[in-house]
């Protein structure tokens, strides 16, 4: 573990790999889709150890607890030193049942879909 005094919110969630990358880290803070204790925050705010956070990823939102802190990028099992997994199951569950819904399908030959029609297939998924 890392012995770092603070590090940035979006190079830790790079590092503990809730994200793929640094950019998309920081878009995902400065969209809003990163919350510590119910506050949006910056990715440039440091973190600290014990804090919460709460990161939408489409349609989950995983609940993280912060146990160390890293600038480093670290392997996935490595990985579980630095974050603890609070995210409810009823969460993955929900994601997983999203996922088998089946996909609607156009016939063959009947073109690229309507305005109208592509608002109805995005409605059903």
């Amino acid at each position: 573990m890392e012995a770092a005094g603070s590090v940035r919110l979006d190079k830790w969630l790079w590092a503990v790999r809730l994200y793929k990358t640094r950019s998309v880290a920081a878009e995902a803070c400065r969209g809003g889709h990163v919350t510590i204790g119910g506050a949006t925050v910056k990715p440039s705010r440091e973190v600290r150890i014990g804090e919460t956070i709460a990161s939408k990823h489409e349609t989950l939102t995983r609940t993280t607890r912060v146990l160390a802190l890293t600038g480093r990028r670290v392997g996935a099992p490595a990985a579980k030193q630095f974050a603890e997994d609070l995210t409810p199951p009823e969460e993955y569950a929900r994601r997983a049942e999203r996922n088998l819904q089946p996909v609607p399908l156009r016939p063959k030959g009947a073109g690229r879909p309507t305005k109208k029609e592509r608002r109805v297939m995005e409605r059903f998924l």
